[in-house]
């Protein structure tokens, strides 16, 4: 089953209707966003998710932070998942105490061989840490969350080879063509189930809706 991740939550209610709708990450952005969320929001919003179901697993999003101040905000909000969107290196990851989700931005324009060399080295550096690896796609100055559609070509060659979660561009107009086409380990969406820059819940639920539907037809194919 494809894992799906709502990323940028930064109400109660939204958080409400990705865990109704059975998303299995709620991602919240800790980094400076417009979808930034502050460290009394964040842990009124993780006290609600663990309410509700304790399975769904709450992913704080960073950039570029010092390590001591991800791993206070880490424990102060209870999360399971700590998110680097940024140049964070591998002796980095090891010294943030929760495991990690660790964002690798990819371009059309890289060689297929170097981006195999990289997630080769990136797997072995992190094999004793807990982690999952996230492909975003490559746009200059931004790390994450801009709704650029990404190269599922590409993506479908790295997803043959390394479980991975995806994200860029995903919408739950097209999330179900992704899943067929990349066979990823997961998909994560933020802007693509917004409406006015706003979290909409219709759109969270129906992005859900379209990835387990992919995950069915995928189990049993038409004849």
């Amino acid at each position: 089953m494809t894992r799906i991740k709502i990323c940028g939550i930064n109400e109660r209610s939204q958080a409400m209707a990705a865990v109704e709708a059975g998303s299995d990450f709620i991602g919240l952005v800790f980094a400076p966003s417009r979808r930034q969320v502050d460290l009394e929001n964040a842990k009124r919003i993780v006290e609600v998710i663990k309410q509700m179901n304790c399975t769904v697993k709450v992913v704080g999003v960073f950039v570029n932070s010092p390590a001591k101040l991800v791993n206070s905000i880490a424990s102060a909000c209870n999360l399971d998942y700590v998110q680097l969107s940024g140049d964070e290196l591998p002796e980095y990851c090891y010294q943030i105490d929760r495991p990690i989700i660790k964002a690798a931005r990819i371009g059309m324009e890289q060689e297929l061989n170097k981006i195999f060399c990289y997630f080769r080295s990136m797997e072995r550096a992190l094999s004793k840490k807990r982690h999952i690896i996230l492909l975003d796609s490559l746009v200059t100055d931004h790390f994450g969350g801009t709704g650029q559609i990404a190269d599922w070509d590409l993506y479908r060659e790295i997803a043959g080879r390394f479980p991975v979660m995806i994200a860029g561009g995903l919408t739950p107009e097209n999330v179900g063509r992704a899943i067929d086409m990349v066979a990823p380990w997961g998909v994560d969406v933020s802007s693509g189930v917004e409406i006015n820059g706003e979290k909409d819940n219709i759109r969270i639920r129906a992005f859900i809706e379209e990835a387990r539907r992919a995950d069915e037809t995928r189990k049993h194919p038409v004849a």
